[in-house]
């Protein structure tokens, strides 16, 4: 039984917070695995006069890059070397497998390494001199850092905010999720223990769990928060991007998705729906770039979904402790009702519910939020099943009739974050991947991630990015630098 941490960390001190209290549910078996106190809006600024104080203590402003790096890299084996306490201490907080929360923690360890060797190879330049001057520029710290993440996937969205962010000489006031507070408060424990060792202020991280309502807004208007970093809804990313533009502080936003999987014709079959089902049903479909609008060629349609449904309703549901369980529970009781509401509201619109629509029965699945793996077809493109975020273990499958067909469906929506494409004509991947608007297009695959290669979203699906050499910058100020090279005054000054 993994330990559950319960205190918050303030200001680089763990003490129970101030605000008011909230279960954590293990989604599993709906018993409670631990009370924790929210920070208060006093405590988050207490939090946020301390990160400012410690990201201009000379122990770490005067840090040269690659001595950041070390730290970086330590944070790196002290996550990888508590994987398995992480990843259980994920499952029993959010349903996850534990095949998949491991993953997800040996990710964040990656983030950090990834980072610390991009710190040690970053470069500032030299630039064309115009005039008599040397002209250069330089990056430095914004200073202190909002990083307010989701329930789905905490560790490792905790990592691709926080590596850049400390890489970049900042500090960081991290608001996990109120479900999910549990594994950004274990990270914190290795965090600190990081600085703590290296002698660097403590308070370069503080972990702050409660509502948005309370505490993420707190953070976001700070007026010591120099630079915010949000993955979550559209709706609430867009009051985030109003308060950062009245501050004029950069935000970075990954929001929701509704991405379109595409099967063309002279698809590999066996590939696809292999690829179909783990690009929406993996994470029990909690994930923002979920495959959850599946476009099928046509002349293929019939018999792809025939083979799906049949593979779907196979899937194993039950809890992330099993090694067996291929779709755990949703992450929350509500949350599990939200998604059986908008599988109620596809069959008022007409929709065929072709296996799923329901949550399991039996015993062992009695007290859990389960959801049962679900596809439909026979709505349009324009229906809101179609058209909108659900967040779950859903997919809706639609039929197309010609490339260009297919792209006005696949762009017919306010989302652009990701997209799939199985076929095995590399000139039509090519052409179909330029013309999908969306951040990410994976061809063949889905799903797959790499800490070097960014990540965005396009049109209601995010702004700026995150991951790759460029996050370090991006949580920077440039300056630029001009170096007289003449002894002569200045001619204006006679």
């Amino acid at each position: 039984m993994p330990h559950y941490p319960t205190d918050i960390l303030i200001a680089g001190q763990w003490r129970r917070g101030a605000g008011d209290p909230v279960d954590t549910v293990d989604p599993a078996t709906g018993l409670v695995l631990a009370t924790v106190h929210s920070a208060s809006p006093a405590e988050v600024g207490e939090a946020a006069e301390a990160a400012a104080a410690a990201a201009a203590d000379p122990r770490w402003r005067d840090l040269l890059p690659h001595e950041r790096a070390r730290v970086l890299h330590r944070i790196g084996a002290l996550v990888e070397e508590a994987a398995d306490e992480l990843a259980a201490i994920q499952t029993a907080d959010t349903g996850k497998t534990l095949a998949e929360t491991r993953a997800l923690a040996l990710s964040a360890a990656g983030t950090f390494r990834y980072t610390a060797a991009a710190l040690e190879t970053a470069e500032d330049s030299l630039t064309p001199s115009r005039g008599t001057y040397v002209t250069m520029s330089v990056h430095e710290p914004v200073g202190v850092v909002a990083a307010v993440n989701p329930w789905n996937s905490p560790v490792a969205s905790d990592a691709q905010k926080i590596a850049p962010a400390l890489a970049a000489g900042n500090a960081v006031l991290l608001k996990p999720a109120a479900w999910t507070p549990l594994v950004s408060l274990a990270l914190g424990r290795l965090i600190t223990r990081a600085l703590e060792e290296a002698g660097l202020p403590t308070a370069l991280l503080s972990v702050l769990p409660g509502s948005g309502r309370t505490v993420g807004d707190a953070l976001v208007r700070h007026p010591l928060v120099g630079r915010i970093g949000f993955t979550g809804g559209t709706s609430t990313g867009r009051g985030i991007a109003a308060i950062a533009a009245q501050k004029l502080v950069p935000a970075s936003l990954e929001l929701g998705g509704k991405s379109p999987t595409i099967v063309r014709a002279d698809a590999d079959v066996e590939q696809a729906l292999a690829g179909v089902m783990f690009g929406v049903f993996s994470s029990s479909g909690q994930s923002c770039i979920a495959g959850s609008r599946l476009f099928v060629a046509r002349e293929l349609y019939d018999s792809f979904l025939g083979k799906l449904v049949e593979r779907v309703r196979a899937l194993r549901v039950g809890p992330g402790t099993d090694p067996a369980t291929q779709v755990g529970p949703l992450v929350h009781h509500r949350h599990r009702d939200a998604v059986a509401a908008y599988v109620d509201l596809a069959r008022s619109e007409g929709a065929r519910v072709l296996c799923g629509g329901a949550a399991p029965g039996g015993e062992d699945h009695r007290d859990g939020a389960y959801y049962l793996p679900t596809v439909l077809d026979g709505l349009p493109n324009t229906s809101r099943t179609c058209q909108e975020e659900i967040f779950g273990p859903v997919l809706v499958a639609l039929p197309y009739d010609d490339e260009d067909d297919l792209v006005r469906q696949a762009n017919d929506s306010v989302y652009g974050l990701a997209c799939g494409i199985w076929t095995r004509d590399a000139r039509a991947a090519w052409r179909l991947a330029r013309r999908i608007e969306a951040g990410t297009v994976w061809i063949n695959t889905y799903k797959q991630f790499s800490a070097s290669t960014p990540f965005s979203g396009w049109k209601d699906s995010g702004l700026g990015m995150e991951k790759g050499r460029d996050a370090i910058r991006s949580y920077q100020r440039q300056k630029s630098l001009y170096w007289g090279t003449s002894d002569a005054p200045l001619p204006w000054a006679g």
